[in-house]
C-alpha cells in the first residue's frame, strides 16, 4: 500500500473523468502530476501540483482547474476537503478512516509494507569499498562499506536485481610494496632486524602474515634477491590481506556478492578489448594533451600519447590511457573493468568512491557512456571523511594499523549496528563526526538509541499485553476495531507510518539510503511523543485497563510502527532492540 501513490491515482481518475466531460482538453500529460505532504503540515495532509502542471499545455488558468478538481474530488468518500491555495495549488485533507487503514496495511503486509516494484528487476551493479588489498580497511572504508550496503539493500527494497561488488585493487605498485613490507616481516621472524623505509607499510597486522610465511616456506627466501620472491609473495600477501578485509567486512555485516581482481584484466586481453571498442567508435587517437591550467610543473613537457576522447562524452579535458614507456596508466583498467561491467548486462551502474576521488568522477562516467553508448547510467557517490572523537578529543592512532583507526577498532567499540547506523545519520557528501561517547549515550540526541528505544518499548507493550490475556497477534491486531485510533496524536503517528513507501521510492531514485535513518528518528519521535502523552492523557496509553478491544487496536498501532522501523533498520542492516540495557 502506498496511499500517496494512492491519492495520486484518484487525482489522475479524476482528471481523465473532467476531459471527458469536456472540462480538459483532450492529450494533457499527467506524468509530472504530484502528491506529496505540503510544507506547513497546518494547510492538509496532502498537496497536489496538478493545476499548475495543467494550466499552460490546457490553455486555462491554474486556480480554474484546480476549483473545477477540487469540486469533484470532494465527492470521493477518502477526501474531507479540498482547498485551493495560492495561484492553484491544492491541498487535501484525507477521512480518519484512510488514516486507520495504513495500520491494518502494515500488518497485513509486515516488513514487506513499502517494499516497491519501482525497479522492475533492472539489473543494478553497486560497486562500493574496493579499498587496495594492502593492510585492513580503515574509518573511511568503514563508511562507503556501510552507505554501500545500505545502498544496495534500498534498492533490492525497491525491487532492483542487485549485484554488490568489491573491486580488489591487485594489480598496481601498491602490492609491490606491500610484498616487499611482508618481506620484512619474514625476516623479523627469522629473528632478523629490519627497518622500514618510507612507502612501506609498518603495521602490527603484517607481524603474522611474515610469521605464516615462515611456516609455509621456511628459509627459501632468507638472502635471495627480490626476483625470487616478488612474485610468490605478492600473490601470498594480497590473498591474507583479503582475508583479512574479508573478516573485517562480516564484522560489519557485509556480504559482497562478487570480488573482482584488477589483476585478471592484465595479460588476458581484457584492457585490449576495451580499448578497441573506443577506438573502433573513434574515440581512442594519437595526440598532445593542453598544458594544465594554473602552475606549470617543472617537469611538464608536451608528448604525444594515446588519449580516450572524453570531452566528447561530457569531460573536461581527454584522458591518456598509455604512458610514454608503452605501458598502460590507472585509468586504462578501470576502462575494461567498467567495460565488463556493461558487457555483464547491467543496466545500471553506482559506484562508490571515497572523497579524494572527486576528480575522478567525470572521467568514469565519460567511459561508461561511451562503452555503452549512452545505454547505461553511472551514478558517483561520494563519501566524505569521518572525523573520530573520544573523550572530548580527537581519536587518531591505531597500533594495530600503524598509521590509522581501523574498521575493526570501531566495531569492537560500539558494536556493528551503532557504527552503521551512525554512518547514515549524514547525508554521504557531507563530513560525519563520529564521537565514541556520544554514539552510546542513551539519550533523545543519539538518534541510534532514540530508534532502538521505540521499538524496544513496542516489545515491551507486547510483552505486558500477553501476560494481560490479549492476543497481539498480527492476525488478530488486523481485525481490531481501528476507528478507536482517532486521537489527533494517533492520527499523526498513523501519517508518519504511510509516508514509508513514499520514503523509500524518493531515497531509492536519488540513491540516498541516509533518507532512511532519518525517517526512521522521526517515527521513532512521533511514537515517543505518543507514549508521552499517554503520561498525562491516560486515554492514550496502549494498554486500557479493562477494555481489551480498545487495547488491541492501540497495540496494533504500536506494532504497525514496531514494524517499519524493523524494516528501515534491515535496509540499514541494523539489528532492532527487542529490549534495552
Amino acid at each position: 500500500m502506498n496511499l500517496f501513490a494512492e491519492i495520486r491515482g484518484l487525482v489522475i481518475a479524476t482528471l481523465e473523468n473532467m476531459v471527458a466531460q469536456e472540462a480538459l482538453p483532450v492529450d494533457l500529460r499527467f506524468d509530472a502530476i504530484a502528491v506529496e505532504p505540503p510544507r506547513d503540515p497546518a494547510h492538509g495532509d496532502m498537496a497536489t501540483n496538478a493545476a499548475m502542471v495543467l494550466a499552460k499545455p490546457a490553455g486555462m488558468k491554474p486556480r480554474e482547474i484546480a476549483e473545477a478538481l477540487a469540486t469533484q474530488l470532494a465527492a470521493d468518500d477518502r477526501i474531507t476537503s479540498a482547498e485551493v491555495a495560492g495561484p492553484g495549488f491544492l491541498n487535501l485533507r484525507l477521512a480518519p478512516g484512510v488514516w486507520q487503514g495504513v495500520a491494518r496495511a502494515v500488518l497485513e503486509e509486515g516488513v514487506d509494507f513499502g517494499r516497491l516494484t519501482l525497479g522492475a528487476g533492472q539489473k543494478v551493479n553497486v560497486e562500493y569499498v574496493s579499498a587496495n588489498p594492502t593492510g585492513p580497511l580503515h574509518v573511511g572504508h568503514t563508511r562507503g562499506a556501510v552507505f554501500g550496503d545500505a545502498l544496495a539493500s534500498l534498492l533490492d527494497f525497491a525491487g532492483f536485481d542487485v549485484t554488490r561488488e568489491y573491486y580488489i585493487n591487485d594489480g598496481g605498485a601498491q602490492v609491490d610494496v606491500l610484498a616487499r613490507s611482508v618481506y620484512l616481516r619474514y625476516l623479523e621472524a627469522h629473528g632478523q632486524e629490519v627497518a622500514f623505509p618510507d612507502g612501506t607499510y609498518p603495521g602490527d597486522y603484517l607481524i603474522a602474515v611474515g610469521e605464516a610465511l615462515k611456516d609455509k616456506v621456511g628459509d627459501a627466501y632468507v638472502g635471495q634477491d627480490e626476483s625470487v620472491w616478488l612474485e610468490e609473495i605478492r600473490n601470498y600477501a594480497t590473498e591474507a590481506m583479503m582475508d583479512l578485509i574479508r573478516a573485517d567486512l562480516k564484522a560489519l555485516g557485509v556480504e559482497m556478492d562478487v570480488f573482482y581482481s584488477e589483476k585478471s584484466l592484465y595479460g588476458t586481453g581484457r584492457i585490449e578489448a576495451a580499448l578497441e571498442d573506443l577506438k573502433a567508435k573513434g574515440l581512442i587517437y594519437e595526440g598532445v594533451l593542453e598544458p594544465p591550467k594554473g602552475k606549470m610543473p617543472e617537469d611538464w613537457e608536451p608528448r604525444e600519447q594515446t588519449l580516450f576522447r572524453s570531452t566528447a562524452h561530457g569531460d573536461d579535458v581527454d584522458r591518456p590511457v598509455m604512458k610514454s614507456d608503452g605501458g598502460w596508466t590507472y585509468f586504462a583498467p578501470d576502462i575494461a573493468y567498467h567495460y565488463d561491467k556493461v558487457q555483464r548486462g547491467f543496466d545500471a551502474l553506482i559506484d562508490v568512491f571515497g572523497a579524494d576521488h572527486g576528480g575522478y568522477v567525470k572521467r568514469m562516467k565519460a567511459a561508461v557512456s561511451a562503452l555503452s553508448e549512452g545505454r547505461v547510467p553511472l551514478d558517483v557517490k561520494l563519501t566524505q571523511l569521518v572525523k573520530l572523537y573520544k573523550n572530548g578529543e580527537p581519536f587518531k592512532m591505531s597500533k594495530r594499523a600503524g598509521t590509522f583507526v581501523t574498521l575493526r577498532d570501531v566495531v569492537d567499540q560500539v558494536g556493528p549496528d551503532v557504527t552503521r547506523f551512525v554512518m547514515l545519520t549524514r547525508k554521504n557528501d557531507a563530513s560525519l563526526d563520529f564521537d565514541f561517547d556520544k554514539v552510546l549515550e542513551q539519550s533523545r540526541e543519539n538518534p541510534v538509541f532514540y530508534v532502538q528505544y521505540a521499538h524496544a518499548r513496542v516489545c515491551s507493550v507486547m510483552r505486558k499485553a500477553a501476560d494481560a490475556g490479549i492476543a497481539t497477534d498480527d492476525a488478530t491486531l488486523k481485525q481490531a476495531d481501528l476507528s478507536l485510533l482517532d486521537h489527533e496524536a494517533e492520527i499523526g503517528l498513523l501519517r508518519k507510518l504511510a509516508e514509508w513507501p513514499r520514503l523509500v521510492e524518493t531515497a531509492a531514485r536519488s540513491n540516498e539510503p541516509h533518507r532512511v535513518a532519518f525517517y526512521l528518528n522521526e517515527l521513532a519521535g512521533d511514537f515517543h511523543g505518543l507514549w508521552n502523552r499517554g503520561n498525562e492523557v491516560t486515554g492514550l496509553r496502549f494498554l486500557q485497563d479493562g477494555d481489551p478491544a480498545i487495547s488491541q487496536a492501540k497495540i496494533a498501532l504500536a506494532r504497525a510502527t514496531a514494524i517499519v522501523i524493523a524494516a528501515g533498520l534491515g535496509i540499514l542492516g541494523v539489528t532492532p532492540a527487542q529490549e534495552m540495557r
